[in-house]
C-alpha cells in the first residue's frame, strides 16, 4: 500500500486529505509551516510535521498544495529524496523551472504528475470524443471566471485560472497553439492581473480564453464551433449540449440540439486514485506510460508565460520553447523576440518595472 503525505494545509491540502482518507492508501501525515495545522492532522489521525522534509522518510509519495511560488523548491526537494510527486497546478511560474523538474523526475525515476482535474472530468473526456465527429474546427470560446473568492496573492488570473483552460485545450485538441496574444488587467494595482483575455492561434482556427476573478458569474465552460457541430460543455455541471448546424452561403442546415449523457464523477478522487495506481506500479517495478505529464505541463506554463509577456509588450508572440526544452526534443513552430523585455517569477518586465512576489507562507 502506498504511503502518502500531504504538503500544505490550505484549501486544496484539506481537499487532498479528505479525498486520500477514502482511497486505498496509507495517509501518513501533513506538513505545513503553520503550527495551527497540527489540529487538522490530529483531527484526521495523521502525523504533523512543521518541516515537510522531516516527513519524507516516512512516505513513498507526496501531494503538494502550497502557493505556486513555493512549488519549485518543495517539489525539487521531494524529487531529490526520490519521492513520487503530484503537485497542484501550475507546476511553477516559469516554463524553464518546470522543465528542470521534469528532467529531475526522469533522472530520479519518479512519478511526476500535475493536478489538472479537468483531464479527469467525464464531460471533458466525452467532449474529446465528440470532436472526432464535429468536422473542421472554426473557433473556440472558453471561460474560467468567478468572484466567489478574493484574488490569489501568489499568482494572477493567467497562471492561476488560465492554466486549466490551456490544459483542457491541449488535452482535447492534442495540439498546441502557434501564436498567443493577451490583454491583462491589473485592477487593484498589486502587480498581478485579476482579469485577462487570451487569444490562441491554431492556424486554421482560434481559441479565446476569458479568465477573471472579478466576474459576477462562476463559470467554467466552453463553446466549440465546428463545421458540422456546435458543442457547449459546462465543466462544473459536467453537461454537454450538441447543436448540429452547418452554415454556408447557400443556406443553413439545422436539426434539433440534444444533450449527451455524461456519467458524473468526482475528478479529484479519480485524479488522486490514478496517481496512487501509477505510484503503486512503480513501487512494484512495473512500467507504466502515464507516469509523467510534466512534459505536457511545460507547454501550459510556456503559453502562460508568453501570454504575460504579450500583455506587457502589447504584441502577439510565436509559441516556441526555450533553449532548455528545445534541447530535450520539445518542438513547435515560430520564434520569440522579447525586444529586450526581462522576466521574473513568470511575469514580464520592461523599463525597470517591478512586481510583488505574493505571500510567502503555505496556504
Amino acid at each position: 500500500m502506498v504511503k502518502v503525505g500531504v504538503i500544505g494545509a490550505g484549501k486544496w491540502g484539506k481537499n487532498h486529505i479528505r479525498t486520500l482518507s477514502n482511497l486505498d492508501c496509507e495517509l501518513v501525515g501533513l506538513a505545513d509551516i503553520d503550527p495551527q495545522a497540527e489540529k487538522l492532522a490530529k483531527d484526521n489521525n495523521i502525523l504533523y510535521f512543521q518541516d515537510f522534509y522531516d516527513m519524507l522518510p516516512y512516505v513513498d509519495a507526496v501531494t503538494v498544495a502550497v502557493p505556486t511560488d513555493k512549488h519549485y523548491d518543495v517539489v525539487k526537494e521531494c524529487l531529490i529524496a526520490k519521492k513520487h510527486v503530484l503537485v497542484e497546478k501550475p507546476v511553477t511560474l516559469r516554463a524553464q523551472k518546470t522543465q528542470e523538474l521534469v528532467e529531475l523526475a526522469e533522472q530520479q525515476k519518479c512519478v511526476f504528475s500535475v493536478g489538472y482535474l479537468y483531464r479527469f472530468n467525464p464531460a471533458v473526456i466525452k467532449l474529446k470524443e465528440i470532436l472526432e465527429e464535429a468536422g473542421q474546427l472554426q473557433y473556440i470560446t472558453t471561460r474560467y471566471v468567478h468572484s466567489t473568492n478574493p484574488p490569489r496573492r501568489d499568482s494572477g488570473a493567467v497562471v492561476n485560472l488560465g492554466v486549466h483552460l490551456i490544459d483542457i485545450l491541449n488535452f482535447i485538441l492534442e495540439k498546441h497553439p502557434g501564436r498567443v496574444y493577451c490583454k491583462a488587467m491589473d485592477l487593484f494595482g498589486n502587480g498581478l492581473e485579476e482579469s485577462a483575455m487570451i487569444m490562441l492561434d491554431y492556424d486554421k482556427f482560434y481559441a479565446s480564453l476569458e479568465v477573471s476573478s472579478c466576474h459576477p458569474e462562476k463559470a467554467r465552460d466552453i463553446w466549440i464551433i465546428a463545421e458540422k457541430l456546435k458543442v457547449y460543455c459546462d465543466f462544473q455541471e459536467q453537461t454537454i449540449e450538441v447543436h448540429p448546424i452547418e452554415v454556408s452561403y447557400e443556406g443553413v442546415k439545422k436539426i434539433e440540439p440534444y444533450s449527451v449523457e455524461v456519467e458524473k464523477s468526482q475528478p479529484l478522487s479519480d485524479e488522486l486514485a490514478h496517481f496512487l495506481t501509477i505510484v503503486s506500479h512503480e513501487l512494484n517495478g512495473e512500467y507504466t506510460k502515464m507516469v509523467n505529464i510534466g512534459k505536457e505541463e511545460y507547454f501550459t506554463s510556456r503559453v502562460c508565460e508568453l501570454a504575460l509577456l504579450s500583455a506587457e509588450i502589447k504584441r502577439d508572440l510565436d509559441v516556441m520553447p526555450d533553449p532548455m526544452a528545445a534541447a530535450n526534443g520539445v518542438k513547435t513552430n515560430g520564434s520569440l523576440s522579447t525586444n529586450g523585455t526581462q522576466q521574473k517569477n513568470g511575469h514580464a518586465y520592461s523599463n525597470g518595472k517591478t512586481q510583488k512576489n505574493g505571500v510567502s507562507a503555505y496556504a
